[in-house]
């Protein structure tokens, strides 16, 4: 294509291919769209395909693009294209990065934890996240098994938090998920944190097919 961020075109949308060893971020789409302005004035439309997306890219970035009259799809580009086999047999197949809408909201500290000086200033100690959505574009979906979901929740496998995310490797601390004695998933999950401070939470979803969507959310208590 003659750029550095848009490496092909497929009909009338670009195309940009994520580096191996690091997520696409906020600044790598701020490149993308710099070198669309550059390369086709008038288009608008990119697929990014990448291994690992930043945790903002496709609800804060996305909406920004959207503003500035982008049309920026993120793609995740599956394990099965560095199998021969597979590609030769035409088996690959990109699912649109997902999105999760969250809810949070807190309860004061107990009042010995406030007798102490904890969170004195009207501090909330116990934090409760809900899910409120969960997106995955529908074409990504089998259609017989599109026609059997009529809530959002019924493409959600199963997901997990990290009540104290310090931006390295995820940590279990809760999770629920489906089994056949019992179908239903808990949608929302608590936990009362021992000390005051800034906290990040991640949230680890998995929808049903077997695709990763994952969000960080920032608490103070």
């Amino acid at each position: 294509s003659g750029t550095a961020w848009i490496h092909g075109r497929k009909a009338n949308c670009w195309v940009h291919v994520g580096a191996v060893d690091s997520p696409v971020s906020s600044g790598d789409v701020t490149s993308i769209a710099n070198d669309l302005r550059q390369l086709d004035p008038n288009g608008n439309r990119v697929d990014v395909l990448g291994w690992d997306f930043a945790f903002d890219v496709n609800e804060r970035v996305k909406q920004e693009a959207q503003r500035a009259g982008l049309d920026f799809s993120f793609q995740v580009i599956p394990r099965e294209v560095l199998e021969k086999k597979a590609v030769e047999q035409g088996d690959i197949q990109f699912f649109e990065l997902g999105a999760i809408g969250v809810a949070i909201t807190q309860a004061p500290l107990s009042r010995d934890a406030g007798s102490r000086g904890v969170g004195g200033a009207g501090g909330e100690g116990k934090v409760t996240l809900a899910l409120t959505d969960f997106m995955v574009r529908q074409d990504d979906i089998p259609e017989d098994v599109r026609g059997h979901i009529t809530h959002w929740s019924q493409m959600l496998d199963y997901w997990a938090v990290d009540w104290d995310y310090r931006g390295d490797a995820f940590h279990n601390q809760w999770q629920s998920y489906r089994t056949r004695k019992d179908p239903r998933i808990q949608l929302s999950a608590s936990y009362e944190y021992p000390a005051p401070g800034n906290y990040r939470v991640m949230i680890k979803a998995i929808d049903i097919l077997g695709n990763d969507t994952t969000k960080v959310v920032e608490v103070t208590v």
